[in-house]
């Protein structure tokens, strides 16, 4: 049996052709999965727990839209979003700062110069999880934080047996910016996240 925290291999992918009739059917299923697996911490913060569905719609988007069929272009895409593919003992996440207002923007990143790292999740009755932040690239500057940020929560054994178990999820923030965060995450979120687990 195919475990879910396997790897996009070259043979999991459509050719442009077979995903142009399968892209309908595959973007429904990716809006409804990303609305499910997004955690929204107050008015902009955005929090995508990435998988490998989600990820494998991804890279046919890419390929789409980029015309990209040589060997090199597919693995280069494959290599960038199996990144974000969760292993079995974390939580892969694409986090969003979202200002509508260019302006508020602007003064938001410069507050919040440091959220990627006080972000977390914390399993009940176990110790918080910071997020490990941008292991691809630096996207902070020394002004400011930057409004898209790849994190990495990992779990131990214990925690993955207790959300199994049934335990609660909380997910937040503790900048002192941005102080927020969620308890009892809707059944079906958690639910999903859990099969990102071995």
């Amino acid at each position: 049996m195919e475990t879910t925290m396997s790897k996009i291999k070259r043979e999991d992918l459509l050719t442009l052709e077979g995903y142009y009739k399968a892209r309908p059917e595959m973007r429904q299923r990716a809006i409804a999965e990303r609305k499910k697996r997004t955690v929204i911490l107050g008015e902009h913060l955005n929090m995508i727990f990435e998988n490998k569905f989600l990820m494998q719609y991804q890279i046919q988007e890419m390929l789409r839209v980029e015309k990209i069929f040589e060997d090199e272009g597919i693995q280069d895409e494959l290599n960038t979003y199996n990144d974000l593919v969760p292993d079995g003992s974390n939580f892969k996440v694409t986090m969003k700062l979202e200002y509508i207002n260019e302006a508020d923007r602007k003064i938001a990143l410069a507050k919040l110069l440091g959220i990627e790292h006080r972000v977390f999740i914390e399993v009940e009755g176990q110790a918080r999880v910071y997020a490990i932040a941008n292991e691809d690239l630096e996207r902070t500057t020394a002004d400011k934080t930057s409004s898209v940020h790849f994190l990495r929560f990992e779990l131990t054994e214990d925690m993955k047996k207790s959300l199994k178990a049934g335990a609660q999820l909380k997910v937040g923030c503790d900048h002192k910016e941005y102080p927020f965060h969620l308890e009892g995450l809707p059944e079906e979120t958690l639910a999903s996240f859990l099969e990102d687990l071995s």
